[in-house]
């Protein structure tokens, strides 16, 4: 089978490899799509030591939508021909293989298979270029439960990458009120704004004053006046994000961040006490999360199919990885394996 292994800094090595067998309890797929994630483009450019979970000398590729070519003897839950989402932290057997799925490879074998915990059956209504997509969607759903939405909050994601993008419309589908999208990239912005989302370019206009002017002014605030925003999500990795929340974050709002960030930021404990603010983390997903994509993925698909900006045959994988590099000409960058 083709393969493609990570061998470390702009070293991609095209390859064959055997293509697996099933046993009895094991089910082997075959790629449709796969995605290109903001850590595969992380490692492709700055290495393995990113703080990403991609090791070298594997297969790597850890956002697909595949099918099923061939069902193990004791396997029930599969039939040859189900379209399925291989789960990254589960389907090689071993979770330290997340990042090294093999999502850029042909086949994968996925041990002692077992529906909704290795592969989760995609729904009819949800086609295969948004179906790519349903991993990032998951981290991006799992960090919008994080921050607890209310229906009467306001949220700005920080990020418009697709898990930030994922985070917005998960906030939407969860009842927040509005949702405004900031980053550098004017391209990403105006995908944000084809969504319907409220967007800023923070290298041209300032967050806190556009925030206010979109949502109001905060009741309380420790900081003069601040934008009635109860959520601010970080999916950019950024200390500066951290910082905007510890000044003008109001009092009650909680900070939540998903983007990888290698960097010890101080925090003002101070701030967060008087405030009663609260700052978290979010990191993969949850089963249950995966059922909402699919519920997001089907009332939203003709809107999110407009996230997917190019897409390369496997044997351009690197050229595709390049492609994502740059952000002012890239969303969401596919491998199509012609299936």
């Amino acid at each position: 089978m083709k393969a493609a292994v990570y061998e470390g800094k702009k070293a991609i090595k095209m390859t064959e490899l055997p293509t697996p067998k099933a046993g009895p309890n094991d089910v082997v797929i075959q790629n449709i799509y796969a995605g290109i994630c903001g850590s595969d483009v992380a490692v492709y450019n700055h290495g393995s030591g990113t703080g990403h979970k991609i090791e070298t000398d594997h297969e790597f590729g850890h956002e697909a939508v595949s099918k099923v070519v061939e069902v193990g003897d004791d396997v029930h839950d599969f039939k040859i021909g189900d379209r399925v989402y291989p789960y990254p932290l589960l389907a090689r057997g071993d979770p330290s293989r997340a990042g090294s799925m093999g999502g850029f490879s042909e086949y994968i074998l996925i041990p002692n298979a077992k529906l909704n915990r290795q592969l989760y059956l995609v729904p009819k209504e949800i086609d295969n270029h948004v179906a790519a997509m349903i991993e990032p969607f998951t981290v991006g759903t799992r960090a919008a439960k994080q921050t607890r939405p209310d229906k009467n909050d306001n949220a700005i994601v920080y990020g418009t990458g697709t898990i930030g993008m994922a985070a917005a419309v998960a906030l939407k589908h969860l009842g927040v009120k509005q949702v405004m999208l900031v980053d550098l990239s004017d391209y990403r912005l105006n995908v944000a704004k084809e969504l319907g989302f409220l967007t800023v370019n923070s290298s041209r206009d300032d967050v806190r004053s556009q925030a206010i002017e979109a949502f109001g002014k905060a009741e309380y605030s420790l900081h003069g006046e601040a934008p009635d925003t109860q959520i601010f999500l970080d999916a950019a990795g950024h200390n500066s994000i951290l910082e905007d929340f510890l000044q003008f974050g109001p009092v009650g709002s909680r900070f939540v961040t998903v983007g990888v960030n290698n960097s010890k930021p101080q925090i003002d404990f101070l701030e967060l006490i008087f405030g009663s603010k609260s700052v978290g983390g979010s990191g993969g997903y949850r089963p249950e999360d995966v059922q909402t994509v699919f519920e997001i993925m089907k009332e939203r698909q003709s809107d999110l199919r407009k996230m997917v900006s190019q897409e390369f045959d496997w044997q351009d994988l690197e050229k595709g990885i390049q492609t994502a590099t740059d952000t002012t000409i890239s969303e969401k960058v596919l491998i199509n394996y012609h299936l």
